[in-house]
């Protein structure tokens, strides 16, 4: 009888298998020396050692991060309003719109009015210097036992709002209220010093009413020539030292007399 030589499903059960049933041949691991290496067969397939026909750069690139140094404070507590040493950046202040060479200039005009004005001396207004000055004036009249803070801020609003009006006017060219309130301000200087001199000595004498009479002039003298000078108005200085000299003189005011309640005979 035959004998079927193949199983149940239909196999052959002889040893011999088809190539693609055989194991692969394992090759054994080989293990190189620290001899030299060939730098081709390290590089991508299609590519050339380099377009120029130099060799590819050798070696191996090592990252080793060194940090040194040390943060040191080099100064005291004003380097803070300074640049820091970053070169070509502006001192903190003058970034703020506070420049003390501008307020210093601006400041020895006032105290010397009879000097040729700067035509462009305004170019660069700020409110530094007549912030200082209002403040010092303000707290002179308090030391004379004359608390008109409110009286000085409205005056002094008033007075720039009106004269600001009137100036623009009076000149085709106009002019700010920015620069209006900062000429107005710097100009309250002479003020200032009467309002000292007032801590010390009474103005309600002869001698008070002849020094306030001359902070007035000085004032309205040395304000008339900045806004002539930047307004270009030589010919009409007296229209504008007119309301000028009535604004300061409401501040001479407020400076000489100290308004206290007039008590009457019953």
């Amino acid at each position: 009888m035959w004998q079927d030589s193949t199983n149940a499903y239909g196999a052959s059960s002889s040893s011999s298998q088809p190539a693609y049933y055989q194991q692969p041949v394992v090759e054994p691991l080989q293990f190189y020396g620290g001899g030299p290496v060939d730098q081709n067969a390290y590089m991508y397939p299609g590519s050339r050692p380099s377009l120029d026909g130099h060799a590819p750069p050798q070696g191996s690139i090592t990252h080793e991060p060194s940090f040194g140094g040390s943060i040191q404070s080099q100064g005291g507590w004003w380097t803070a309003f300074g640049t820091g040493g970053f070169e070509g950046e502006p001192p903190l202040l003058e970034e703020l719109g506070i420049n003390f060479s501008h307020v210093r200039a601006k400041t020895l005009t006032v105290l010397n009015p009879f000097q040729q004005v700067d035509s462009r001396i305004m170019d660069d207004a700020d409110l530094a210097g007549p912030f200082i000055f209002i403040v010092c004036f303000g707290i002179s009249l308090l030391f004379s036992g004359k608390p008109n803070f409110g009286y000085i801020y409205g005056v002094g609003l008033l007075g720039a709002a009106s004269i600001y009006t009137l100036l623009n006017l009076m000149s085709e060219r106009g002019i700010d209220a920015y620069r209006t309130a900062s000429v107005l301000g710097y100009c309250l200087l002479p003020m200032v010093g009467v309002s000292v001199i007032n801590i010390m000595v009474s103005l309600e004498a002869i001698f008070g009413y002849v020094v306030t009479i001359i902070s007035i002039l000085w004032c309205t003298y040395a304000a008339s020539g900045i806004f002539v000078a930047v307004l270009q108005l030589t010919e009409q200085r007296l229209l504008v030292a007119y309301p000028i000299g009535l604004l300061y003189g409401c501040f001479a005011l407020l400076t000489v007399f100290s308004g206290g309640k007039v008590t009457g005979k019953s």
